[in-house]
This record gives structure tokens, C-alpha cells and sequence, in this order.
């Protein structure tokens, strides 16, 4: 690896470190504030990584680095913890805690946007790349998290448009393990055509 890309790669890293951090902040965040302290008592109500990373080292270091050195891009996953119990029985707050992750990850990609559009990066030193990535990671995060299969968040935000026992009823069915891994190859199929012209459309938005 020569000296740009182990640049590029630390860059990579950096901002697939913050915005998975930011992404699950929100989920414990907001499940804190509806009702839920699990993921606040263990520390992931923080913009500290190290809570985050420590409960998903693989998915969260192991896993981008192999796929950067693989592919020159980053992928991998974290999660925050909830109780079940609580979830079950305020089905529509368990759809805002799913929400508030992939809500992240739009905020953080029209931040982005807005600096590339106003031509702020380009007049930094050093900032054109990282707000670059920060772009497109982020874009990608949102919408792939947003297919509603399990285990993404999209298919626990369904919810928030059912009533209440169907909502719970929802959830029993989606909670087998079968179902997550068939949702996994479902979106690892489908997203590509499904981002592509997403893609398309946020590119021209930056012109």
C-alpha cells in the first residue's frame, strides 16, 4: 500500500468510524428519551467510538479494513442494544428509535452536500476527499438502512404505520433468525439497482 492510499484508507476510516458512531447515538439516543435507558447505561448515547466499537469490534474495525484493502471502500456494522420488553409493548417508539439512525446519516449527507455545493470544501486545504466520502457513505448508510427487510432499520420503522397490535404482531413474525438472513441476501441483491439511480439523482443536486 503506498503512501495516498494508506491516506485514503485512514480517511475511509475515520469517517466510517464517525458516522456509524452518529448513526447509533441516535438509535440509543432517542430510545433513551422515549422510555428505554438500556443502550444509555451502556454507553451509547456518545459521539465517543469507544463504547460502540468495544460492543462490535468486528463489524466496526475487522471488517472495514478488510473490505477497504479488498474492494478501496468501506463496509461493515454496529448496533445499540434495547430491551425487547420495552419494545414490544411501545411498538411506534421502537419505529422512532429505528428512524432516528438512518436520520443520521441524511443529516450528516446534506451537511456534506451543502459544503460541496457551496464550494466550502474545495476551499479548504486537505477537506475535499473526507467531505467527499463523508457524502457518500452517508448516502449509502441512509438508504441501504432504510430497505424494509430485516435486520435494517426499515423494516423496524414499518410499525409506525400500524396499529398497535399489529405492530407487535409484525415484530414476533420479523424476530427469527431466518428472516435476517434471507433479508441480508434480499438487500445485498436488490440495493444496487435501487441506489444507483438514488445516486444519480443526489450527484446532480451537487452541480
Amino acid at each position: 500500500m503506498n503512501p495516498d492510499q494508506l491516506i485514503e484508507g485512514l480517511t475511509w476510516f475515520v469517517v466510517f468510524i464517525f458516522s456509524t458512531t452518529l448513526h447509533e447515538a441516535g438509535h440509543a439516543l432517542v430510545a433513551w428519551k422515549l422510555g428505554d435507558p438500556t443502550a444509555y447505561e451502556g454507553g451509547q448515547v456518545s459521539l465517543n467510538p469507544w463504547p460502540h466499537i468495544q460492543r462490535e469490534p468486528v463489524g466496526m474495525v475487522l471488517v472495514p479494513i478488510i473490505s477497504f484493502a479488498l474492494n478501496g471502500w468501506m463496509m461493515g456494522w454496529a448496533s445499540a442494544p434495547y430491551d425487547p420488553g420495552w419494545a414490544h409493548r411501545y411498538p411506534k417508539r421502537a419505529a422512532l428509535m429505528a428512524a432516528a439512525g438512518p436520520a443520521a446519516n441524511l443529516l450528516l449527507a446534506v451537511i456534506a452536500g451543502l459544503l460541496i455545493r457551496s464550494g466550502l470544501a474545495y476551499r479548504i486545504p486537505g477537506a475535499i476527499m473526507p467531505v467527499g466520502i463523508l457524502f457518500m457513505l452517508n448516502l449509502l448508510l441512509f438508504a441501504f438502512n432504510l430497505l424494509p427487510v430485516p435486520p435494517l432499520d426499515g423494516s423496524a420503522i414499518l410499525p409506525m404505520f400500524m396499529s398497535d397490535n399489529a405492530a407487535r404482531r409484525y415484530r414476533e413474525f420479523l424476530h427469527q433468525p431466518m428472516f435476517s438472513l434471507l433479508g441480508l441476501l434480499l438487500a445485498w441483491k436488490v440495493f444496487p439497482y435501487l441506489f444507483e439511480p438514488l445516486q444519480a439523482v443526489a450527484l446532480s443536486l451537487l452541480r
